[in-house]
């Protein structure tokens, strides 16, 4: 009988851990081989058309801001704010230094640059942290690269899917989830460039 709920706990946290094990980085179009003898790379990220779990932004964040304001009054406002500054407090910071970590050029502000990678994120999965479960974070992402001086001219289109952000016991935090999976991506991107 104890086999029982072994069995049900590991099926659970395979099922849980799916979404992480799933990441993909896809050239969808084009060609990243012009940033074979590059030396530095500018990054610039969007968020515009973002959605999050099941809603767009404006919704997830008009929701959680009500739920958190109804619990302590204020709390939710600041929560708000911390959502939209973490992009460039945490998210974008940890890109950056993981993808210099494992690559061979420099990314980061670099508005001299020949070419610049445009990080556009699509969708982030917040997951959640309560203890007694969790669900890690995801993002989805378009990244394309084009000159500098012509961010018209797309030279390369890549997707990066599933890109997890998994962090052991103590992230009950989103926004420490989240830069997880943007220092995820960011590795593996790097890595993907560098083929």
């Amino acid at each position: 009988m104890q086999l029982i709920p072994k069995v049900a706990a590991a099926l659970l946290l395979s099922v849980l851990c799916l979404p992480a094990a799933a990441q993909k980085i896809k050239l969808v179009d084009g060609d990243p081989s012009v940033l074979k003898d590059q030396k530095e790379l500018n990054v610039e990220f969007t968020y515009d058309h973002l959605s999050v779990g099941k809603d767009s932004e404006e919704d997830y964040v008009q929701k959680k801001t009500a739920e958190y304001n109804k619990k302590e009054p204020g709390k939710g406002d600041t929560w708000a704010k911390a959502w939209v500054a973490d992009r460039a407090s945490r998210y974008e910071p940890k890109f950056d230094e993981l993808f210099n970590d494992n690559g061979d050029i420099k990314a980061g502000s670099f508005p001299n640059a020949k070419y610049t990678l445009i990080f556009h994120t699509t969708f982030i999965e917040p997951g959640f942290n309560v203890g007694v479960a969790r669900k890690n974070s995801y993002i989805d992402a378009e990244v394309l690269i084009v000159e500098t001086t012509n961010k018209g001219k797309t030279l390369a289109k890549i997707s990066v899917d599933n890109a997890p952000g998994r962090m052991m016991g103590f992230d009950f935090d989103t926004g420490m989830r989240i830069t997880e999976s943007y220092a995820v991506a960011g590795k593996k991107l790097a890595k993907f460039l560098g083929k």
